[in-house]
């Protein structure tokens, strides 16, 4: 292999064998003769490295050179240091180093001041090398002089087989420089000097063609003997200290440290100078930014507030030509919508939907718009279908405060001043139970179970095991008179999926179910929007009237006239939906009420679908809740469904699963082929069933716990409501109160009452209005007290600080415009309810209703700037093309 063309590879490693040649032909005083009177002498250390090829040691001249350069500063180095090396240890080539380097011949020099080589170097090599194109004989060395006997004694010693090097080779910047041209010529003309003392004379030295091994002849080595003895050397000792005395004499120029130090500076400087520079760009876009946002909002809020004027001037408009064409009935009773009426009466399109939404009674408008989605929603999308629009711009207040919530969560450490959830029902009394329960539950090795069968696709209706634990469960709790059936026991991740479901598979498109109002609002979401079933309203309202013996009381007095009037309507209404324990209002039917119920709906041949889901959260000892499932005879068990989770009654709102007990295997079957879509995976299904086995930690450490956490809780947010004198219903399952703030508002509306809900979200506090629950009377919230102390105390004050603020600005309105008092009701003397003095009839007339609107359109003039903003001059120059006709039509009437 050819390495003349070679570059030199800076970790190329030599090994001892190859460092000796290098060294023995190195040290060759002709060698560092020529080396020291040629500024240029790459050519030497050719000529080395084409004797080592000749050996087998494949060098080029720049690897011998910077081998020599690196050993040179390993030399110099442990020279200053005691010529100790790494690790304590000596180095094997430090002798030879020291003995050539400071044993360099003097440099003879001719009368006109050139180096005598010739005189060095044996004539006939000489002539050979240099007269014959650098041809060597295989015998022959291509140097005058064989090295002195003593310079060859090389020293090796056993060293560890890693060690290649003794110190890492030095960087390019470090390569040693033998002396520097001007020194070279100071050194020539101290020799010059000295040559007048000593004459060099020249030897001529005969040359024997015997070759030792190493490849030196004995006669070189003699002749080199001879020559160090001839050629005299009187001038190297006083150039040696001449050097020395140079070097001492350098001294650091101060000049350089300043520069140094200002270059440093400089640089410091504009580093910080372009970081101020970039953060004052960053500054810049996030003000830019935030002004955007801000003109973003207030453009949200201006088109907000002009959706609202546009949909009160709607309304009343729609009154007065209602009250001149003499159609002044209306129907308490709502209808149910499909997509398309839904979509038409949000966005006002379409002729022939929007007159028959004109035809229709406003109570029921009224109440279908605010169900369905904000106001200032209505827009629709070219991409979605009609059903699509609808699910889109479906927005009620518990979505949107929720959002908010998630938004801006309070935090006792880290947002002090964020929303308080008096909203969402869910149980944050009994995390450390659960926590604690589950903790211990993971160490046990049946909890930890994870067998194929639950991995891999299960039975729909949910695993075996699961589903006879359920069984057990429902049996025991529910006091049911038999054992229940595992094979009528349905497993989803969910109470709203199994809503949905059994909506899907008992009602055609268009078909409806009959519930009493206010309801939980999720059911409007699981039902209308995703199995497109309407929903029949019957309403409840606080006044005790008829055969009713508590406010919100539901009789089938009350389902008999809502199921009437769907059919008049002719709405197919196929099943009835119970709540109990009732959320929101908190009532607990009796044995007799629900089996009223039962044959209601079985004379109509009308399935039952009955939500238990807050069963085991009965708090108080005085009231006893009664299962469907407990009771003796069912009157109608095929059609007869059951519900229940463990969200609520466990404080496990996050962890979804829900149960369905069903007789009607058709039914079961149905729902069990949308499992596909609302399944619960395997490994949850196992945890669930190993938590619902635990029936002594359920009983004797959960449950005693719940309740009278839930019951302190109670007693001190219906405290605080009596303190501030705020009437309520007074009842003993759930997590909630059903409050009466009618008295807060203005006018007895529902944009009212959303403007009182929005007083309390804007003061960092959720609650739950009436309309969310499609309440029929105005200003009734809902809070949830399962919460810990210190929230319920903060969440309590903002309240308070909310309600007294609406107090003075409403005395100080009546002050200035006196009006007339609200009727007083039938007194309460129930001990259910406290407080409770007065109660508001619904109004529903024509004229009741456009006072109403009247009032709400004056307040909400006068509480906005909105025609300061928006002035005729302004709109004149701002649109003058409608300016025009407008002015146009004014001038005709």
């Amino acid at each position: 292999m050819d390495f003349r063309g070679k570059k030199y590879e800076r970790g190329s490693n030599w090994s001892d064998p190859e460092v000796v040649e290098l060294l023995q032909l190195w040290a060759d005083e002709a060698v560092q003769v020529e080396l020291e009177s040629c500024l240029r002498n790459q050519h030497v250390f050719n000529r080395i490295a084409e004797v080592l090829r000749e050996k087998g040691i494949h060098r080029t001249g720049d690897q011998c050179r910077e081998k020599i350069k690196k050993m040179k500063l390993e030399y110099r180095r442990l020279k200053d240091n005691a010529k100790a090396a790494r690790g304590g240890r000596g180095w094997k080539f430090f002798d030879v180093m020291d003995r050539v380097l400071n044993s360099r011949p003097a440099l003879p020099y001719a009368l006109g001041g050139g180096v005598m080589a010739q005189q060095v170097l044996q004539g006939a090599m000489v002539e050979s090398y240099h007269h014959r194109r650098h041809q060597f004989a295989a015998s022959a060395l291509p140097f005058g002089h064989a090295q002195h006997p003593e310079l060859m004694e090389i020293k090796c010693e056993e060293v560890n087989s890693d060690e290649h090097c003794l110190t890492p080779e030095p960087p390019a910047a470090l390569s040693y420089q033998q002396g520097s041209p001007e020194e070279r010529e100071m050194e020539r003309a101290f020799l010059e000097r000295a040559q007048d003392d000593s004459p060099i004379s020249r030897v001529e030295v005969p040359i024997e063609t015997s070759v030792s091994p190493s490849g030196f002849s004995e006669s070189n080595m003699a002749s080199s003997s001879r020559m160090q003895n001839v050629v005299p050397r009187p001038g190297f000792s006083a150039l040696h200290r001449l050097r020395k005395k140079r070097k001492g004499q350098r001294v650091k120029d101060p000049l350089d440290d300043l520069l140094l130090k200002t270059l440093t500076s400089q640089r410091a400087m504009e580093e910080r100078f372009l970081q101020m520079e970039e953060r004052r760009f960053q500054r810049d876009l996030d003000v830019e930014e935030r002004r955007m946002q801000l003109e973003q909002r207030r453009f949200e809020l201006e088109r907000e507030h002009e959706y609202r004027m546009f949909n009160v001037f709607a309304q009343m408009l729609s009154i007065l030509k209602q009250s001149h064409s003499g159609s002044s009935s209306s129907i308490a009773m709502p209808r149910g919508l499909d997509f398309n009426q839904a979509l038409s009466e949000m966005t006002g399109l379409g002729g022939g939907d929007l007159q028959e939404l004109r035809a229709r009674p406003l109570a029921e408008r009224r109440v279908d718009m605010h169900g369905f989605c904000h106001p200032g929603d209505f827009q629709r999308s070219p991409y979605l279908s009609a059903r699509g629009n609808v699910v889109n711009i479906f927005r009620g207040s518990t979505e949107e405060g929720y959002k908010a919530y998630h938004a801006d969560k309070y935090d006792e450490d880290k947002n002090p001043n964020g929303i308080i959830n008096f909203g969402t029902s869910e149980n944050k009394l009994c995390f450390d139970l659960m926590s604690k329960r589950l903790k211990e539950q993971l160490t046990q090795t049946d909890m930890n179970l994870m067998e194929p069968p639950l991995l891999q696709y299960p039975d729909w209706k949910g695993h075996m095991f699961l589903r006879e634990e359920v069984a057990r469960f429902l049996t025991y709790y529910c006091k049911a008179p038999a054992p229940l059936k595992a094979e009528n026991v349905i497993v989803l991740n969910g109470c709203g999926s199994l809503f949905s479901a059994l909506a899907t598979v008992l009602c055609d498109p268009g078909e409806a179910v009959l519930i009493a109002t206010p309801f939980y609002g999720g059911i409007t979401r699981s039902v209308f929007l995703y199995g497109n079933v309407k929903l029949v309203y019957a309403y409840l309202d606080s006044k005790i009237t008829g055969t009713s013996t508590r406010p919100f009381q539901l009789t089938v007095e009350k389902l008999e006239k809502a199921l009437q009037d769907a059919h008049a309507e002719g709405i197919t209404v196929r099943a009835l939906i119970l709540l109990n324990p009732q959320n929101p209002l908190g009532d607990i039917y009796s044995l007799s009420e629900l089996r009223d119920y039962l044959e209601f709906a079985k004379r109509h041949e009308l399935h039952v679908i009955v939500d238990e889901i807050y069963m085991l959260s009965v708090f108080d000892e005085s009231a006893t809740f009664h299962s469907v499932l407990g009771m003796d005879r069912l009157p109608d068990p095929q059609r007869t469904h059951v519900m229940w989770g463990i969200s609520k009654d466990f404080a496990v709102s996050g962890i979804r699963f829900g149960t369905l007990y069903t007789e009607n295997q058709d039914v079961a079957n149905a729902v069990a082929s949308l499992c596909y879509f609302h399944g619960v995976c395997g490994p949850v299904q196992h945890k669930v069933a190993q938590l619902l086995r635990d029936r002594d930690w359920i009983n004797q450490v959960y449950l005693r716990a719940n309740h009278a956490r839930l019951k302190a809780a109670h007693t001190y947010v219906t405290d605080e409501l009596k303190t501030l004198g705020v009437p309520f219903l007074n009842r003993n399952a759930g997590f909630f109160v059903w409050i009466d703030f009618r008295k807060y508002l203005r006018t007895g509306t529902f944009e009212e009452e959303m403007l009182l809900w929005r007083r309390f979200l804007d003061n960092k506090v959720l609650l739950s209005c009436g309309k969310a629950f499609e309440c029929s009377e105005p200003g009734w919230f809902r809070i949830i007290f399962a919460d810990k102390t210190h929230r319920l105390q903060l969440g309590m004050q903002r309240i308070r600080k909310v309600l007294e603020e609406r107090e003075q600005e409403i005395l100080a309105e009546e002050k200035e415009q006196p009006c007339q008092s609200d009727q007083d009701g039938k007194a309460d003397s129930t001990d259910e309810v406290i407080f409770v003095s007065r109660h508001q009839e619904p109004t529903c007339s024509g004229s009741s209703n456009l006072g109403d609107l009247i009032g709400l359109l004056q307040q909400q003039m006068r509480s906005s700037d909105w025609l300061q903003k928006n002035t005729a001059e302004q709109f004149a120059q701002e649109k003058p093309e409608i300016y025009d006709v407008f002015s146009k039509l004014v001038g005709k009437q």
